[in-house]
């Protein structure tokens, strides 16, 4: 390879680098805002150059982030129920079906308000009132599923043996820290953005 066309290469490879950057610390400012910053950007920094500078566009990511963890951990609790059910105890086996239910109701929240975003998106330069609506259709149920994440700890907690717990928690607290961010991102929206 010539000279030139080395340099040339270098140079494009720094105005790439140029132009994701300013996107990448749009991500990052947003996510010092959140209660677990961290992990905020490591879950949505992926989505910088799609998102760009869109607040809306980052948090519909960030729920669709949450609603993608939320049905792997539900998975999860759904392979550890269908695989030791026939030796718990009863009371330890129900509450293992209830913490699979209520993180699949956590789920369809989760999408439901990645859908609800996108019709935020649609409306935009409607009115504000729909906005709003929109809006707080989404923090509810952002909300609902927080709860649902901590109700299936709640339940495990109380009749689950210590592996099972510890094992399941692990899982659940990371949705739930997921599901706090976008909830944090969402809360950072208004009919401007």
């Amino acid at each position: 390879m010539d000279r030139s066309a080395l340099v040339f290469l270098l140079l494009l490879a720094a105005f790439a680098v140029a132009g994701a950057a300013p996107t990448t610390e749009f991500v990052r400012d947003a996510c010092r805002r959140t209660r677990y910053p961290d992990l905020c950007e490591q879950c949505l920094a992926a989505y910088a150059q799609a998102v760009h500078h869109s607040k809306l566009a980052l948090a519909r990511a960030a729920l669709s982030v949450s609603a993608d963890r939320a049905g792997a951990a539900s998975s999860f609790v759904g392979r550890i129920s269908a695989s030791t059910t026939g030796s718990r105890k009863s009371l330890e086996a129900g509450a293992v079906r209830d913490c699979v239910e209520t993180l699949r109701d956590g789920v369809d929240r989760l999408r439901s308000s990645a859908k609800e975003m996108a019709a935020m998106a649609r409306g935009a330069g409607s009115q504000r009132s729909r906005f709003v609506w929109h809006l707080s259709n989404v923090q509810t149920w952002v909300s609902a599923s927080l709860t649902d994440e901590t109700t299936c700890l709640d339940g495990l907690a109380q009749f689950a043996g210590p592996a099972l717990r510890a094992a399941v928690r692990k899982k659940v607290v990371e949705v739930a820290q997921v599901t706090s961010n976008a909830l944090a991102l969402v809360n950072q929206l208004s009919p401007r953005n």
